[in-house]
This record gives structure tokens, sequence and C-alpha cells, in this order.
């Protein structure tokens, strides 16, 4: 079988109301140790998180008109059109198209952007002993198994099961700066996607995180449900931030069934 077109970057894409966009960005940059790159777009609704010390970015934010926000993802491939079609055959349907982007939703209804790979080579660094190295996918029981199939299909990247039945996790080569944990909701609900960070010391990022804005929601077993400033859902995990993406052990570190 001819492996599917590599992956070469993902940026991860923090989707929030236009009321909140200024506390939202003002809110990640904190929690990442980042600074914000001049804003782009129409309406100025699109901004890069730059890591500091001369890492590559690889987290943005998007200001959305309508709904509450959420999660997508970038991905950055060497060619567009190919990988595109790769997309299409394994299921995806197509939004929007212009020279050097493609947007396509996933069969559960999840939006994904395809761009042109830039040269991102260096993940950025572990602050304050946390990482936003995750993607959660959100998918309701009937479309669970379709979905998982289509993103492994979709990236080439193996489902390893976790701790909990309820979550399969997206295994990146190493270097990627962004992995996807696919979670299984109890009850039928359209599918979504929110932001996990690693962290060392969940409680401690906990009141940091409340410090600079957030709310917390729920505790799990090995996760604490948050909501940034934006109102929107995240969660910090419990895993080694230290240890990068697609390396790590892959017992424990999901995102609980409270559906954060």
């Amino acid at each position: 079988m001819t492996p599917p077109p590599a992956v070469r970057w993902i940026y991860a894409f923090a989707d929030r109301p236009r009321p909140h966009e200024e506390a939202v960005r003002t809110f990640w940059a904190a929690v990442t140790g980042s600074s914000l790159s001049p804003l782009r777009g129409e309406h100025g609704e699109f901004v890069t998180f730059l890591p500091p010390g001369g890492a590559d970015p690889s987290f943005k934010h998007q200001t959305v008109a309508d709904g509450p926000g959420g999660a997508h993802v970038d991905l950055c491939v060497e060619d567009v059109p190919a990988f595109v079609r790769h997309a299409r055959q394994a299921g995806a349907g197509t939004v929007f198209e212009e020279p050097g982007l493609s947007v396509l939703r996933s069969p559960a209804g999840l939006g994904f952007c395809v761009v042109p790979w830039a040269g991102e080579r260096t993940p950025p660094p572990v602050v304050a002993d946390e990482r936003l190295d995750q993607v959660c996918l959100d998918v309701g029981p009937a479309a669970h198994e379709r979905e998982l199939a289509f993103w492994a299909a979709l990236t080439g990247w193996p489902p390893v099961r976790t701790g909990q039945p309820e979550f399969h996790r997206l295994r990146p080569p190493l270097g990627l700066p962004v992995r996807f944990l696919v979670q299984r909701l109890d009850d039928e609900q359209p599918a979504r996607a929110h932001l996990d960070l690693a962290a060392l010391r969940p409680a401690e990022a906990r009141a940091r995180h409340e410090k600079l804005g957030a709310r917390f929601v729920a505790e799990g077993k090995e996760w604490t449900v948050m909501r940034d400033p934006a109102g929107s859902l995240y969660c910090l995990t419990d895993r080694d931030p230290h240890v990068p993406t697609g390396g790590e052990a892959e017992a424990g570190g999901a995102c609980g069934r409270s559906g954060c």
C-alpha cells in the first residue's frame, strides 16, 4: 500500500468568538510564553503565537464570527493538491479552496486546513513545565470508529489505545509539535475539538492558568478541565511535557468523559 503524503508540520488553532479576541490572545500568549505576530486577514482575524528562543510556531488564534468556537488544525504538506486528493479518498469533503489553501471537513464534520509546508522544523519549547501539544477530537459513539479510521488514514499515524477505553491516540513521527487524541463521547452530539496542554504539575498549572484568567471546570483522573477567557473548554493533562511528542509512553494522559 502506498503511504499517504507526509504531514511535515501542524498548527493548532484556538478558534474563538470576536467579543473575546483580545483577552484570548493575551491569555494564550501568556500561557505559552509567546509574543504575538502582526494581525493578518481582512478583519485582523488571524494571529500567530511566536514562541521564545527562535523555535518555529505551531499555535495560532482565529476569530470566528459565529458560534462558540473550538479548535482546528492546519496540516502543512509539501504538495497541497496531492494531499487534498488523498484526503478526499480517505473521506474528506471540500469546503473551500484557493491557491495554497484547502479547507476540508472530516466525515464527522470537523474542519481542518491543508497548507504548504514552509520549512518549520523546531517545536516550541516547554514553558513553565507545560506544553500545548495535543488536539483532542471529541466524537459521538455512532461516528467514532469511522472518524478514528479517517484521521489515521489521513495522517498515516497509527492509532494507539490509551489507559482509558474511550481514547485512541494517533502517534506522529518524532519532531512534529502536535498530535491527535480521538475521544469517544458518551452520548450523541456534534463532533468538536479542543486543545490539551501537557503539564508536569497539573495543580500548579491550574493555579497559574486561573491567575491568567482561566476558570476551573472539573477534575478527572488524569486531566483538569478548564475554560479560557472566551469560555472555551481546554484541558491540562497529566503528561510529561519534556518528552517529545510521538516519543512518550502511551499510558495515561488522556482527557476525560466530562467532554472537555
